[in-house]
C-alpha cells in the first residue's frame, strides 16, 4: 500500500467510507458471496454511473486480495464479477471542432497564450503541462521532453505509465511563443514553464477556474446554463484528432500521446 499514490488511497479510503462499509461492511468475510458481491455493484450502478461501479469494484477487489494474502479467505469472490454492458447510450466524447479551436486562439489572452497553444498542439495532459520544467524545452532540436507531472496535490511525479515518458515535437508556432514566454515567466526555484505567480506549482482548479473558463465564456462556447461546452482535456483530444486528421502515422501520434496501445489512440479519436 505504500507504493500506492496518495490520490489512489485516498480513492480507496472513498470507496471503502461511501459504498463498501455502508452496503456489505457489517458482513463476515467468509460469508461473502460472488452473489453478494453482485448485489452490491449492482446497488451501485443505480444510485451512481457504471464509471464509478467500477472503480468501486476494483476497491472491493483489492481489499479482498489482501485480506487473501493473510490467509483470512480462501479466495477473492469479487474476482469472478463482471460488470453488465450498461444499456444507456454512450456519453458522447465532444472534441473541438478546428473553428472552435482558431476562436480560442484568437481570443485568449497574451498572458496564457503560451499555455493554451500548447495544449492544443502538443495533447500534453493538464498534470504534465503542471509538471513542465524549462530544462525539458528543447529548442535546438524542436522537442518537450514530458518526464514528470504535478499531481492534483501539486507534488512531483513520474508518468502513471512508461508509455507517459516521451518526447513531443514543438510547432513553429508553440516554440516561438515558448521562447518569447521564457522571458516573461515567473521566476522561481522548481524551473516552471507554466508556474502561478510566485514561481510555484499552478492547481488545477486555478487553471480551470481563472484561464480556461473565462476563455470558453468569452468565446461563447457554453450551454443554455453557462456552462462550458467542453472540459479542459478535451484539448488533449483535440490535439489527436488533428493529427489524424493530417495523416500522421498511427505509430507516431500514440508515441506523442503517450498511449500504451495503437488501440486506445485509434478507437477513442478515430
Amino acid at each position: 500500500l505504500h507504493e500506492l499514490e496518495r490520490a489512489t488511497l485516498r480513492s480507496y479510503e472513498s470507496h471503502l467510507r461511501i459504498h463498501i462499509e455502508p452496503q456489505i461492511g457489517q458482513m463476515l468475510l467468509e460469508d461473502l458471496t460472488p452473489e453478494e458481491v453482485r448485489n452490491f455493484i449492482d446497488n451501485v450502478m443505480e444510485e451512481k454511473t457504471r464509471p464509478m461501479a467500477v472503480k468501486v469494484l476494483c476497491s472491493l477487489r483489492a481489499i479482498l486480495s489482501v485480506a487473501q494474502e493473510r490467509g483470512w479467505i480462501i479466495g477473492n469472490v469479487a474476482r469472478q464479477i463482471r460488470l453488465h454492458k450498461s444499456r444507456r447510450r454512450k456519453h458522447e466524447r465532444v472534441i473541438p471542432s478546428k473553428d472552435e479551436i482558431r476562436l480560442l486562439l484568437t481570443k485568449v489572452p497574451d498572458r496564457h497564450k503560451p499555455f493554451i497553444t500548447t495544449a492544443i498542439f502538443t495533447g500534453m495532459r493538464a498534470s504534465e503541462l503542471r509538471g513542465l520544467k524549462w530544462e525539458c524545452v528543447d529548442f535546438d532540436k524542436g522537442l518537450i521532453r514530458v518526464k514528470e507531472r504535478a499531481d492534483r496535490f501539486n507534488e512531483f511525479d513520474v508518468p502513471k505509465s512508461d508509455k507517459g515518458k516521451r518526447y513531443i515535437p514543438m510547432s513553429p508556432e508553440v516554440k516561438k511563443l515558448l521562447k518569447t514566454w521564457e522571458k516573461q515567466c515567473p521566476s522561481g526555484d522548481l524551473g516552471l514553464v507554466f508556474p502561478n505567480g510566485a514561481g510555484n506549482v499552478e492547481t488545477h482548479s486555478n487553471i480551470y477556474n481563472r484561464v480556461f473558463k473565462p476563455l470558453m465564456v468569452q468565446c461563447e462556447l457554453v450551454d443554455g446554463k453557462g456552462k462550458p461546452k467542453f472540459g479542459f482535456h478535451s484539448l488533449r483530444h483535440a490535439t489527436a484528432s488533428l493529427m489524424i486528421d493530417r495523416a500522421w502515422e498511427p505509430k507516431r501520434i500514440q508515441t506523442i500521446m503517450g498511449h500504451s496501445s495503437i488501440s486506445i489512440t485509434f478507437d477513442v479519436y478515430g
